[in-house]
């Protein structure tokens, strides 16, 4: 049942909500309450009179009394209950204070802390939010997306909790990366929170320390898996696209195997893509893309090794492979350019068990055969980097201090700026720090990491890291998509974002070593990479005939930026 609906005035064209809750309803509604902004005409139309203290407050005020309070906090996990606390009692104001402080506050509603919390989540659950399906209620579908309050929803991230950031399966627990990324969808991509809904598919947990734990709020019960788990997914997706057929799906942390297996089955039935594969890969291609600029060369002149080939490493090397047949390679040439390592080391394609995609970027066997190395069955990362000459280091291990110092004082002997891109998230896990990465090189690398870290300081200089977070890419992908109507969403767009994102980079912050734009920028990158992918989705045929200026003008109309409008009395229980 809606809680509210948009309205637009017929005669003087003014937005307001037409509401349909009374008393003390309205300000339990987080999507609604308005704390100590509510108008005297609106405490006696909705029936607040009474409930609120006298004073009446501005936004901004409301933002400052907020932010004292956040800053008051003593650690990052009570900084992340305190927004999430925040999020659901105001959502406005919620957004407001995050997207003026994003650079402050993005640490804490995302990696690092919301590993943490997703750890803890059972314990520190104060209210739900979002959808929770599972084997028991799957039936009811539609029902369930009858029961979402919402007016109209466009946009789901959705997650089965299997692969949660390095953290591995988390169950129901993992709904705190939808929700994290719902947040980041707003506050940076800068879509309404009222079309946003995170989504936990939660088909079980294959961690016992999970079911036996009596405060689990999940399923106690092995995971789904096979035919069953994939019937599950279509019985879900079967259920958006009645209830909402025009909504975006992000699927999110799903385990390597299914990740692919529901992009593969789904990117042409429904207007979707997966963050960890597409996200991860164009956000990392952007960052290369830009060091490229800085180095003077051409990314066809590189030897690109990219360690932990799961979802985000085979997706980098989808997007470097097309970045480096657009400069006129052919597919063969540019697949010999990337060296992909698991566990077991260099993938080579006479090696058993290889799924498709990693047997298509398996290095041959005759390419390899005359290399020095300590052991042929098992070629690892530092023969790779030694015997290929790699001049580009991709992480995505989740292992910390994998990228030491022989293998960091190898990619300064092959490359005058060696390119490093230490992504494996939260912090405790990435493959080497930034400073390590400098001191090792003799602050000759091109760094990018995977969570945030503080400047090296080198030489007299300071040397800024990028992070290499999704934030660049996604929000502005599902804006993008959603203004262009897109029936679905390509590897193309993807190639296209990644493009714009780096194009952002200006010479100024080249010189200082970031390469991907400043946080402080990200509804604009929002902005440009939602441009890039409408172009795309329209000149490809899947997306609105509208010149250029008429896609940024939409886009820009579609941002929304946190604010009260004024709210009308509808009939109560009414949608």
């Amino acid at each position: 049942m809606k809680s509210f609906d948009f309205k637009i005035d017929p005669l003087t064209g003014e937005p307001y909500f037409e509401v349909h809750l009374r008393g003390q309803q309205v300000l339990t509604d987080p999507l609604l309450n308005k704390g100590s902004y509510f108008t005297i005409e609106e405490r006696v139309s909705l029936g607040l009179v009474g409930l609120l203290p006298h004073g009446v407050s501005t936004l901004e005020e409301e933002v400052a009394r907020s932010l004292d309070a956040y800053r008051r906090k003593p650690d990052d996990m009570e900084r992340y209950l305190f927004l999430l606390g925040l999020l659901n009692r105001n959502e406005t104001l919620f957004y407001k204070l995050l997207a003026e402080n994003l650079t402050e506050m993005l640490p804490i509603v995302y990696t690092p802390t919301v590993g943490l919390a997703c750890q803890r989540l059972s314990h520190i659950m104060r209210r739900a939010r979002g959808v929770y399906i599972h084997p028991d209620n799957i039936g009811a579908v539609d029902q369930i997306f009858a029961n979402v309050p919402l007016p109209h929803v466009q946009l789901m991230v959705v997650t089965d909790g299997e692969r949660i950031l390095g953290l591995g399966d988390l169950g129901a627990d993992g709904m705190g990366i939808p929700v994290g990324k719902v947040s980041l969808y707003v506050g940076a991509g800068g879509l309404h929170p009222a079309i946003c809904l995170p989504v936990c598919l939660d088909v079980g947990t294959n961690r016992p320390e999970l079911r036996e734990d009596p405060l689990y709020l999940g399923c106690r019960r092995p995971r789904l898996e096979g035919a069953d788990y994939d019937r599950f997914i279509e019985r879900f997706v079967l259920g958006v696209k009645r209830s909402f057929p025009d909504a975006l799906i992000q699927w999110e942390d799903f385990g390597k195997h299914k990740a692919f297996r529901i992009l593969d089955r789904y990117r042409e039935r429904a207007l979707c893509f997966n963050d960890d594969i597409q996200g991860t890969g164009a956000t990392a291609c952007a960052a290369i893309m830009t060091a490229m600029r800085i180095k003077g060369e051409r990314l066809a002149d590189q030897r690109v090794v990219i360690v932990g080939f799961g979802q985000a490493g085979s997706g980098t090397a989808l997007q470097v492979r097309a970045a480096l047949e657009a400069e006129g390679l052919s597919s063969e040439e540019a697949r010999r350019r990337i060296f992909p390592l698991e566990v077991n080391g260099l993938l080579v394609d006479d090696q058993e068990g290889l799924d498709e995609r990693e047997r298509f970027y398996a290095q041959p066997r005759a390419a390899v055969a005359d290399w020095p190395v300590a052991d042929p069955a098992r070629i690892g990362l530092l023969d790779v980097v030694r015997n290929a000459r790699a001049t580009v280091l991709v992480g995505y291990t989740a292992t910390r201090g994998l990228f030491d110092a022989t293998v960091l004082q190898a990619m300064a002997d092959n490359a005058s700026r060696p390119v490093i891109l230490a992504l494996s998230n939260p912090t405790a896990k990435t493959e080497c720090t930034p400073e390590e990465a400098v001191r090792l090189t003799g602050g000759r690398a091109l760094v990018a990491t995977g969570s945030p870290f503080p400047p090296v300081h080198w030489q007299g200089r300071s040397v800024v890291t990028s992070q290499c977070n999704n934030l660049y890419m996604f929000p502005g992908v599902g804006l993008g998509a959603l203004v262009a109507r897109a029936s679905k969403v390509t590897d193309r767009m993807f190639i296209a974002a990644a493009r714009a994102l780096s194009a952002m980079v200006t010479p100024a912050e080249e010189q200082r070593g970031l390469l991907l734009p400043s946080m402080n920028e990200i509804r604009e990158v929002a902005v440009r990479v939602a441009l890039a992918v409408a172009v795309e989705a329209r000149d490809s045929g899947v997306g609105r005939l509208l010149d250029d200026a008429e896609l940024e003008a939409l886009i820009r109309h579609a941002q929304w930026k946190p604010g009260f409008v004024p709210y009308r009395a509808g009939s109560p229980g009414r949608g």
